[in-house]
């Protein structure tokens, strides 16, 4: 690719950021009520192992997404000190030693973000991790230019996507557009439309990025652009389903998605969805009816309902330090790239700094994603190499209870 043409795509993935945001941090939670102290995710817990953390703390820095206008999710920190406490008290640390989690809440707005990026430079820590923002673009630059690696669960902005510094551990849009191609090819579907967010380029992105990877599973895909603030999508949702789809899906905000699946279950009530978790939010959900949601397939990154010992893991985990944080909300979200960072880092046998810390990332290899059903990643750049930094292409799918979860998960991608 020419460089003016990269740019031009560069320029694109910057534009959807904030959207994609929207639409992707639900890939790793199917939000559920924080306040019933888990009940929407009863399942079995054991008793916590005993492998206390020794030495000098590390520094590791986490941008909390916190206290903004239009968006504040402190369940995300309170995961992520959830596994902190675990891996300091329980769990071995990071590398053997203690973490020393340093906050940084910023309001999705670039004086806070630069503002967090300045602390943790500030602050000397081996890492930043966060769970998803549309603020890469005023962090990433002063934290990678200042030698520590940044990791997060849910890349969406260019910086984040096409830095060898990043480590972006979900597999994120590409990951999403995989499991929705999967899931309509068991389906059995020939035809799916899939509606978008028309911001930033996204639809753009989605119809350039999702035919291949339809095609490559036998699935024609035709892809529906929703313009931004239509008070009643149906015109253009009956418009993209006259060529009568055996399967349709919507990438975006939760607002959006609420009015395109009034306007799908009015037009074709009959017809498959496959709904990433955005369009699984509770007041989605509870605004459309269990009934629209009920038995169609559903993407998550996050498995917190099956028994798989590190789900089990999560579980207890939460129950011990954060009880009144559901599995299956946003907390999850900072539990997992807390746990994952742990896990990439377990090969470190020397100091653990910002350069070791960058090295096992960059070395470790198919590594288990904490409670996540069986998802592996791989930070070299082989995931997605139009992408480098994505460490993973799997997702993972399942039919939706009767709770708005998806159950019986298997891995895509």
């Amino acid at each position: 690719m020419n460089p003016r043409g990269r740019n031009r795509r560069l320029r694109t993935v910057a534009g959807a950021s904030a959207l994609l945001l929207a639409g992707m941090l639900g890939t790793a939670a199917c939000a559920g009520d924080e306040s019933d102290g888990g009940s929407a995710a009863a399942g079995s817990t054991s008793a916590l192992p005993s492998n206390p953390a020794t030495g000098e703390p590390v520094k590791i820095g986490f941008v909390s997404t916190e206290g903004g206008a239009a968006v504040s999710l402190p369940e995300m920190r309170e995961g992520a000190e959830a596994a902190v406490e675990y891996l300091n008290n329980n769990g071995g640390g990071l590398a053997g030693r203690p973490i020393e989690l340093v906050v940084c809440k910023q309001q999705e707005e670039p004086t806070s973000a630069t503002g967090c990026a300045n602390q943790f430079v500030e602050q000397k820590v081996a890492a930043v991790l966060s769970p998803g923002t549309s603020q890469g673009p005023a962090i990433v630059p002063i934290v990678i230019g200042a030698g520590i690696p940044y990791v997060t669960l849910n890349g969406v902005s260019a910086v984040e996507l096409m830095s060898p510094e990043v480590a972006a551990l979900s597999a994120g849009l590409p990951g999403t557009l995989t499991a929705a191609a999967t899931a309509a090819q068991q389906e059995g579907m020939s035809k799916f439309t899939m509606f978008a967010s028309d911001g930033g380029g996204i639809a753009g992105m989605i119809d350039q990025m999702g035919k291949p990877i339809f095609q490559g599973f036998g699935v024609e895909l035709e892809v529906v652009p929703v313009p931004l603030g239509t008070p009643d999508p149906t015109p253009v949702v009956a418009a993209g389903l006259t060529s009568n789809p055996d399967g349709v899906s919507f990438i975006g905000d939760a607002a959006t998605c609420t009015s395109v699946l009034k306007a799908v279950q009015t037009t074709a009530p009959t017809v498959k969805k496959v709904l990433i978790p955005t369009c699984l939010d509770e007041n989605v959900v509870k605004a459309i009816g269990i009934d629209t949601v009920e038995g169609n397939i559903g993407i998550t990154a996050t498995d917190a309902l099956s028994d798989r010992p590190d789900t089990v893991l999560f579980r207890s985990i939460f129950a011990e330090y954060a009880p009144d944080l559901s599995p299956t909300g946003y907390g999850s979200t900072g539990y997992q790239t807390v746990m994952a960072l742990a896990g990439a880092a377990s090969s470190i046998s020397g100091e653990v700094n910002a350069a070791s810390i960058q090295e096992a990332l960059r070395t470790a290899a198919n590594v288990e994603m904490p409670a996540g059903g069986g998802i592996t990643f791989t930070c070299n750049g082989t995931a997605f190499p139009m992408m480098p930094s994505i460490c993973s292409g799997q997702m993972l799918i399942g039919e939706i209870n009767d709770q708005g979860i998806p159950v019986n998960l298997t891995v895509t991608g």
